[in-house]
């Protein structure tokens, strides 16, 4: 299993992310997305989970104040979310080719269960 936790930004979330995995003893690969870029076929990849739309943050108050927040066309979000990852919601959960989007352990556990 090759688990890989896109983070924005530190909240509770990503806590209770990391937590879910260490107790579980599963390798997870962090990618702070301060440091890391993204690329097109990632950002794709992750709105597989359900679209760019469902990807920003529009709970955050600095995401509220960047347009972005209010596209409603994923030729101009893709652009504003390679540009400003720090609009994504936070963790992003990767496994291969399946992704979530927040804090979603039931999902996870089932990764488990399938191997």
């Amino acid at each position: 299993m090759n688990i890989q936790l896109y983070v924005s930004k530190k909240n509770f979330d990503v806590q209770k992310a990391e937590r879910f995995f260490k107790e579980r003893r599963i390798a997870v690969q962090t990618m702070d997305l301060k440091k890391h870029r993204l690329g097109e076929r990632e950002v794709q990849a992750m709105a597989r989970a359900g679209g760019l739309q469902a990807l920003i943050d529009r709970e955050d108050k600095r995401v509220k104040e960047h347009p972005a927040c209010y596209y409603n066309q994923d030729s101009l979000l893709l652009p504003a979310i390679l540009e400003s990852p720090w609009l994504l919601k936070s963790p992003i959960v990767r496994n291969g080719a399946k992704v979530t989007v927040g804090y979603q352990p039931e999902v996870w556990e089932a990764w488990l269960r399938e191997g």
